[in-house]
């Protein structure tokens, strides 16, 4: 059975990114553009907003698959700082602080610098050819 499964690793893998990008875009489109519609509205320069910015490049490079590893390790950074910077100031338990997306996006982006973006990507599509 292992081997079956583990034969369609890199197509769950795009998957994976597919939908974690996603997520994330959604993310820097609400701050950045107003949908969809959020609790927070950040002007323009402010450190949310900021943030927007690299949700929504990174989450659309992410989706798509292209410069993967590169836009991956970038979300994986902003993710780490947004959890200490804003979650860890409201206590330890990301339960409690409402960082368990931070963490979470931090830890899967970090993924991707390492496994890439499967088979079904920009970046697999520019090897092949």
């Amino acid at each position: 059975m292992s081997s079956t499964l583990s034969r369609y690793a890199p197509l769950v893998l795009s998957l994976l990114r597919l939908m974690a990008g996603l997520l994330f875009l959604e993310h820097g489109m609400g701050k950045l553009l107003g949908f969809p519609v959020l609790t927070m509205d950040p002007p323009v320069g402010s450190l949310p907003w900021v943030a927007g910015f690299f949700e929504f490049g990174c989450g659309l490079l992410i989706t798509i698959g292209l410069f993967t590893r590169a836009a991956a390790f970038l979300a994986s950074g902003v993710m780490a700082f947004a959890y200490f910077l804003v979650h860890f100031q409201h206590g330890f338990f990301p339960a409690n602080n409402g960082g368990d997306a931070a963490i979470l996006f931090c830890f899967v982006f970090f993924y991707f610098v390492f496994a890439g973006g499967g088979s079904i990507s920009v970046d697999a599509a520019m090897k092949k050819g």
